[in-house]
C-alpha cells in the first residue's frame, strides 16, 4: 500500500497540465494515476475508521466521500442542461458498485479461500432498500408512458416532460431523501448492533487516533473529487476521437472514475477478508446514490439549468438497473460468498456494457 503514495507526485502534474491546456490525453492519463494513490490513503484510513466504529459506520463514510464527487461533477452537468449525461452517470454508478465492485470484491476475495462470510442481516437490509427504490426509479417512466408519452432515446439531449411529471419526480425525490433518514437511524442507531459488525480492531493491531483517520478519509476524498473533476473534463474530447457516445461514456467511463475510490477500497478489504465492509461499501454506495444522490440532483435542478430534471430513465437504464439489483439480491441472500459468485456478477456487468456501448 505504501508504495503506491509515490504516485501522489502526479496531483500537481495532472492540476498543471490541466490548467494549461495541455492534450486531453495527457490530462486524462496523469489525473487517473493521481487518483490511484488517493483511492489507496482511502482504503487505509477506511480501514482504522472501521476498527473504532464498525463496518457499517465506515462504509458509510467512505460512500458519503466517495460519492462526492459524483454529486459535483453532476451538478455541473445539471448547469449545462445534460440531464441524459446525468442521468447515465447515475445509472452506472449504481449498476457499477453492485455488479462490477462486488463481482471484483468477491473475486479477489475469494480466492485462495473456499467461501467468505457476510452479516446476511446487512446485507439484506441494503439489498432491500435498494429493491424499493425500484418502483421510483421506474413509475415515472410507467407514468410517462401510460399519458401517451415516450422513453428518452439514447443520447437524446432532452424530451420535454411537462410540469406534472416534474411535480412528481421531486414529491418522490422527497420520499426517497426520507427513506434514507430513516435507514440511517436504523443501521447507525436503533438497530446498531445487529447490523454494524464486530468492529475490524481485531484486524488491526495499532488502529490510528479517530481524529487522524478522520482527517486522512477527507484529504483523500478531497483529492478524489479534484483529480475526478479534472479527468472527467478531459474524457468528452478523447471520447470524440476514440468513437464512443456520451450514453457510455456517461454510463461506464464517469461511473468508474467517480467511484474509482469505493472500488479501490471494497476490492482490497475483500482481499483481507474483510467482507461485511466490502459489502457496505458496494451496496452502501449504490444505495446512497439511489436514495440520497439522485433526488438530491432532482432538487437542484430546479435551482440550476434551463430546466428540472425528470426522473424518467431510458428502457436501458431501467433494464440494468432491475438486472442489477435482482443479481445482488440473489447472490447475498445467504451470507457467503465464492470467486465465482463474483465471475458471475461480473458477467453481468460485462453483457450490460456491450448493450450500452452498441446503443
Amino acid at each position: 500500500m505504501r508504495r503506491v503514495y509515490g504516485l501522489f507526485v502526479f496531483v500537481p502534474v495532472a492540476a498543471a497540465a490541466h490548467f494549461a491546456g495541455a492534450p486531453a490525453t495527457v490530462v486524462l492519463f496523469t489525473s487517473a494515476l493521481a487518483i490511484v494513490p488517493a483511492a489507496g490513503l482511502l482504503s487505509e484510513t477506511t480501514e482504522h475508521l472501521s476498527a473504532h466504529a464498525g463496518p457499517a459506520v465506515g462504509g458509510l463514510l467512505n460512500a458519503t466521500i466517495g460519492n462526492a464527487p459524483e454529486l459535483i461533477i453532476a451538478g455541473i452537468a445539471l448547469g449545462k442542461g445534460l440531464h441524459e449525461v446525468v442521468k447515465a452517470s447515475l445509472v452506472g454508478s449504481i449498476v457499477g458498485n453492485l455488479l462490477l465492485v462486488l463481482g471484483a470484491a468477491m473475486l479477489v476475495g475469494g480466492l485462495g479461500r473456499e467461501r467468505q462470510y457476510f452479516n446476511r442481516t446487512s446485507a439484506q437490509t441494503l439489498s432491500g432498500m435498494l429493491l424499493l427504490t425500484l418502483p421510483a426509479l421506474v413509475m415515472p417512466a410507467i407514468f410517462q408512458l401510460v399519458h401517451g408519452g415516450r422513453l428518452p432515446f439514447v443520447g437524446e439531449a432532452r424530451v420535454r416532460f411537462g410540469h406534472t411529471l416534474e411535480h412528481l419526480s421531486l414529491a418522490i425525490s422527497l420520499v426517497l431523501i426520507a427513506v434514507y433518514v430513516a435507514g440511517l437511524v436504523f443501521s447507525l442507531r436503533t438497530h446498531r448492533n445487529v447490523l454494524g459488525g464486530d468492529a475490524a480492531a481485531a484486524r488491526i493491531a495499532r488502529p490510528w487516533p479517530l481524529a487522524g483517520a478522520v482527517a486522512g478519509l477527507v484529504v483523500a476524498g478531497a483529492v478524489v473529487g479534484a483529480m475526478s473533476a479534472i479527468l472527467v473534463g478531459s474524457i468528452e474530447h478523447a471520447s470524440h476521437a476514440l468513437g464512443l457516445s456520451q450514453f457510455f461514456v456517461g454510463a461506464f467511463v464517469v461511473a468508474i472514475v467517480g467511484n474509482a475510490a469505493e472500488h479501490f477500497v471494497a476490492v482490497a478489504v475483500a482481499a483481507k477478508d474483510d467482507m461485511d465492509l466490502a459489502i457496505n461499501i458496494s451496496i452502501g454506495s449504490s444505495a446512497q446514490i439511489a436514495l440520497l444522490v439522485t433526488p438530491l440532483l432532482v432538487l437542484l435542478s430546479f435551482v440550476v439549468g434551463p430546466s428540472p430534471m425528470p426522473l424518467v430513465f431510458n428502457g436501458y437504464e431501467i433494464a440494468a438497473l432491475v438486472f442489477a439489483t435482482l443479481a445482488t439480491i440473489g447472490l447475498t441472500q445467504d451470507g457467503e460468498s465464492t470467486w465465482f459468485e463474483g465471475v458471475q456478477l461480473l458477467a453481468v456487468y460485462a453483457v450490460i456494457g456491450i448493450v450500452f456501448f452498441a446503443a
